[in-house]
């Protein structure tokens, strides 16, 4: 029961921002306040991390029990599969316009909507959402309280929704190319025998 806030905190947390990130929800927006549409992208990153901060104060205000603690050459291993996870993460930015992707293209002048351009990264060959997975390797890679397990299981259940959902907002902007790109290529979890190879990423639309 210590735990529920934090749970609860994690379940308005993805409501608020699967809400916010609907394309219908955005259109209506902007529809309504046009002035607002090159700002709606970094209104939303603002948001997403603003409405973080009260959950992270949770996680070190009410810890509780530890679980289990990374130790010796599992700690290595575990730190080990954390940075090589950001390092994908990382690489996987390629794919992006990141500019856009965090709105700052405004701050510069630009005022037009992110360009929603089809790009791969060479992560992407392997999985069709690597920050998600990349992260979920971060999350259950480290040291465990009963806070940080709330947190990883609503992280989990969160990418996974999440994922589903930006799936129909790709194939809406990107149509049959997202389609045939969902046929070869798996969602969260790398399947050996499924996976585009590079010459194939290069030029896939």
């Amino acid at each position: 029961m210590d735990q529920l806030p934090l749970a609860l905190g994690w379940l308005l947390y993805a409501a608020l921002h699967s809400l916010l990130a609907d394309l219908r929800i955005k259109a209506a927006l902007t529809r309504r306040f046009p002035g607002f549409a090159p700002w709606y992208r970094l209104a939303y990153n603002v948001v997403a991390l603003l409405t973080a901060l009260p959950l992270m104060w949770l996680m070190r205000a009410a810890p509780g029990a530890e679980l289990w603690a990374w130790n010796g050459a599992w700690a290595w291993l575990g730190n080990g599969l954390a940075a090589a996870a950001l390092f994908g993460a990382m690489q996987s930015s390629k794919a992006y316009a990141m500019n856009d992707f965090l709105g700052l293209g405004v701050l510069g002048g630009d005022k037009g909507i992110e360009r929603d351009v089809f790009r791969l990264s060479p992560p992407h060959r392997f999985v069709r959402h690597p920050w998600y997975s990349f992260g979920l390797v971060i999350v259950w890679t480290r040291d465990m309280n009963a806070a940080m397990l709330v947190s990883a299981l609503a992280i989990t259940l969160y990418f996974v929704l999440g994922s589903w959902l930006e799936e129909q907002k790709l194939i809406a902007i990107h149509g049959d190319t997202y389609r045939r790109y969902r046929e070869r290529v798996p969602g969260l979890l790398p399947l050996p025998w499924k996976y585009l190879r590079r010459e194939e990423a290069d030029h896939f639309r």
